[in-house]
């Protein structure tokens, strides 16, 4: 036991002297000093503003997890790009009438990130989806009220997802 922490302590001490250093993940995303470039979404789904909406939820998302730094294009360190590739809506249950009782809508999204100064892909990720449940009915606003909430409960939890990997990114 004793030798494995003696070995432990000895590549530690090595690895620091080596230029190596043991840091937290977030050290970059809570520095602010930092600036990200999170512009709105492109949009190639039906729903007209849901590039922005995603993109003003990660915002949001980011600044709740603790990012500290600023966002804007003038001087930014990193660029966040994403598309809004689609947001379908599937029939998930039936009624005895055979209507539809509950529907599943689905966001997928696309997102890179690139390091501005060094203009590497930091990450980039196709096909990230995000489902919620909403109920229908025979009233059309009472379905596209629910859809609509589905619709902002996908986007925030596509921004918690992309905010808790930014994080371990940066």
């Amino acid at each position: 036991m004793n030798r494995i922490i003696v070995a432990s302590a000895l590549l530690l001490s090595v690895a620091a002297g080596c230029g190596y250093r043991l840091e937290s993940g977030t050290a970059r995303f809570r520095d602010p000093s930092v600036r990200m470039d999170v512009s709105p979404f492109a949009n190639r789904s039906t729903t007209p503003d849901a590039g922005a909406v995603v993109a003003a939820r990660l915002r949001e998302e980011l600044r709740r997890s603790g990012f500290t730094g600023s966002f804007g294009n003038v001087g930014a360190n990193y660029l966040i790009e994403g598309t809004v590739r689609e947001i379908r809506s599937d029939t998930f249950s039936h009624g005895a009438d055979r209507f539809s009782l509950e529907n599943r809508l689905t966001l997928v999204v696309d997102i890179r990130v690139v390091e501005v100064v060094r203009g590497g892909v930091l990450w980039k990720e196709t096909g990230l989806s995000e489902t919620a449940s909403f109920f229908s009915g025979a009233d059309a606003q009472y379905e596209e009220a629910n859809r609509r909430a589905a619709f902002e409960e996908v986007a925030r939890r596509m921004a918690v997802r992309l905010s808790q990997t930014l994080r371990v990114v940066l």
